[in-house]
C-alpha cells in the first residue's frame, strides 16, 4: 500500500506548479475490494468515488514521519526523517471480489467520460494479490476497457502480486511466458503500453517489445512504484499547460 500512496504523492507532485498551486489534471479514486468493497481513498464516498487532485494533496489521512537512507555526499550513507502522506491504509479482510469491483469502477469511469468526452481516457490500475473470487473477471475487464471518450478506451493496467515462488515478471508482450493460466488472465486483461508509456518504461530500462502489456507479476517494490508512475505519467512530454480559468 506504501506504492499507492507514493503513487498519489508523486501526481501531486507532477501536478505542481510552484508554491502551493495544484492544477487539478488529474482526478484520483481508490477502489478496495475484500469482505467489503469501498472507495478507500480519504475524502471519497459512494457519492463522490473520485477527488480532484487539488483535493487529494489537501486532505491525506495522516501524515507519517518516515527514515530513508540517503546519500550523505562524502561516501556514505546517512538516515534522514521524511514526511510521508499517506490517504490510504491496507485492510487485508478475506475473499477478493474482483468482478463487483470491476463493475463499479466501469460505473465510476463512464459517468466520468460522459462528463469529460474530450479528456485523455482513465487509467485503471488493478493491485491484487489473490485469484477473484466472485468468478473470471475477464467480461468485467473487457466492459472496462470499452469505456473511453473522444482520445480512446480506458487503459487497464494488472500488477499481481503472487506467493509463488517465481522471480518477477515486467511487461511482459506475451502469456507464454507467464508461470500459471491465473497469470496468463491477468496478462490478457491489460492493455498494451500506448506509444509514450512504453517509451517511458524503456528509459527506466526495461524490456519493451512490440505487444508489451501493462503488466507485472511478482514485481519488486521498486518495479511496481515505477510501474505505477509510468502508467500515470502526462503524455505529453513537454509538461502539462497552464489550465484556463474555471
Amino acid at each position: 500500500m506504501a506504492s499507492v500512496n507514493r503513487l498519489l504523492g508523486n501526481a501531486v507532485i507532477q501536478c505542481s506548479k510552484g508554491g502551493n498551486k495544484i492544477l487539478d489534471y488529474f482526478e484520483v479514486g481508490v477502489i478496495g475490494y475484500g469482505a467489503d468493497i469501498q472507495f478507500a481513498l480519504h475524502g471519497t464516498n459512494i457519492d463522490r468515488p473520485l477527488l480532484p487532485i487539488s483535493a487529494v494533496a489537501a486532505g491525506p489521512l495522516r501524515v507519517d514521519e518516515v527514515l530513508q537512507k540517503e546519500s550523505d555526499g562524502a561516501g556514505g550513507i546517512i538516515q534522514v526523517s521524511r514526511s510521508f502522506p499517506v490517504w490510504v491504509d491496507p485492510v487485508t479482510n478475506g475473499p477478493t471480489p474482483m468482478v463487483e469491483a470491476l463493475r463499479i469502477a466501469e460505473g465510476v469511469l463512464s459517468a466520468w467520460c460522459a462528463e469529460h468526452p474530450t479528456s485523455f481516457p482513465p487509467i485503471v490500475i488493478n493491485l491484487t494479490d489473490g485469484v477473484s473470487t466472485d468468478g473470471d473477471p475477464r467480461v468485467a475487464a473487457d466492459k472496462v476497457r470499452t469505456v473511453r471518450t473522444n482520445d480512446g478506451p480506458a487503459l487497464m493496467f494488472n500488477v499481481h502480486l503472487s506467493s509463488a515462488v517465481v522471480n518477477e515478471i515486467v511487461l511482459p508482450n506475451a502469456a507464454d511466458t507467464l508461470p500459471d493460466d491465473y497469470a496468463a488472465m491477468l496478462f490478457s486483461m491489460s492493455s498494451e503500453l500506448p506509444v509514450q508509456m512504453a517509451e517511458a518504461a524503456a528509459g527506466l530500462g526495461y524490456k519493451v517489445q512490440p505487444g508489451t502489456r501493462g503488466f507485472l507479476y511478482n514485481a519488486k517494490a521498486t518495479s511496481v512504484i515505477e510501474f505505477l508512475d509510468i502508467g500515470t505519467r502526462p503524455i505529453n512530454p513537454g509538461g502539462f499547460p497552464e489550465l484556463p480559468p474555471a
